[in-house]
């Protein structure tokens, strides 16, 4: 007998589509998450440039990260377990301005979705969202790649802002790098915070570098 996939219901995947949209007032356009601070020195230069950047950090750092510490969030089960896992994700974060994104992006995101009787203020970005969709039963692997195609598709963006990449060559970048969220997510559905590390070490040495740049267009 074959098992039957359960189906994610509309107003599950219309819910985490409005929380995860750029019209949602998390102020996701103002991080480029170090990116300015590559293209700056000239370690980003083209598309394919940033795909390769955004791949790194989609496998192997912050993406990656992000999607396991939302997953722990969502299997927290209690407040105090909640707290210990944004306290992981505040001292995971590599500079201080990666820290300010996730902190000012998670303080915004948890004052909007009280409209939806949820109660994930104070915590750290990938943390209030996990906590928030446990809260709403809304579905984890779900949650975990619509997450990283926001993330993505922001980075994207303020690509195309930085560099000399068009609409349609950016889609085509969004297209390809969407295809390996789903693989991100199931790797990192457990949620266990003894496997959270990160080889991105550029993305993190940008983020760094961006705190004393001088023409800055993005707060990270």
């Amino acid at each position: 007998m074959v098992e039957s996939t359960p189906m994610n219901s509309d107003v599950q995947i219309l819910t985490l589509t409005q929380w995860l949209s750029p019209a949602f007032p998390v102020g996701a356009f103002a991080y480029s998450h170090g990116l300015a601070g590559a293209v700056e020195r000239g370690w980003v230069i083209d598309g394919s440039g940033l795909e390769a950047w955004l791949e790194d950090i989609l496998l192997f750092g912050s993406g990656r990260a992000d999607s396991l510490l939302l997953a722990a969030a969502f299997n927290a089960g209690t407040r105090q377990c909640l707290s210990e896992v944004d306290r992981t994700a505040r001292a995971f974060a590599a500079s201080a301005e990666r820290r300010l994104e996730a902190d000012a992006q998670g303080r915004a995101f948890g004052k909007a979705v009280v409209a939806w009787g949820v109660a994930a203020e104070g915590l750290s970005y990938p943390v209030a969202l996990g906590a928030a969709a446990a809260q709403r039963d809304l579905p984890l692997a779900l949650t975990q790649k619509l997450y990283l195609h926001a993330f993505l598709s922001n980075l994207v963006a303020a690509g195309q802002r930085l560099l000399s990449v068009g609409q349609r060559e950016g889609q085509v970048i969004l297209r390809r790098l969407t295809l390996r969220c789903p693989e991100v997510a199931d790797r990192t559905r457990e949620g266990d915070l003894c496997e959270l590390t990160s080889t991105a070490f550029m993305t993190d040495i940008a983020s760094m570098r961006h705190e004393t740049q001088n023409s800055r267009i993005f707060r990270t």
